[in-house]
């Protein structure tokens, strides 16, 4: 899944190890949804959310994740 969790990191001027500690996990699981490998929980979204002072749909790009699973489904 996509999120602009490295663009708003960066933007803040948060290394991962402070945003991993902000968020209570490891600098691991912030690079691996950096790299899309891992998709964040809800309680863990919201978390990074509040951080950032955006909301869970914008920091995980839901309008447009939802549209390209669509096109999965629905090829047209």
């Amino acid at each position: 899944m996509k999120t602009k969790v490295k663009e708003l990191r960066t933007a803040a001027n948060l290394t991962q190890q402070q945003l991993a500690e902000r968020v209570h996990v490891s600098s691991r699981t912030i690079i691996s949804i950096e790299k899309g490998q891992y998709s964040p929980s809800l309680m863990l979204a919201y978390r990074m959310a509040e951080v950032f002072g955006v909301t869970v749909e914008e920091l995980c790009c839901l309008k447009e994740n939802r549209e390209l699973e669509d096109q999965k489904y629905d090829p047209l």
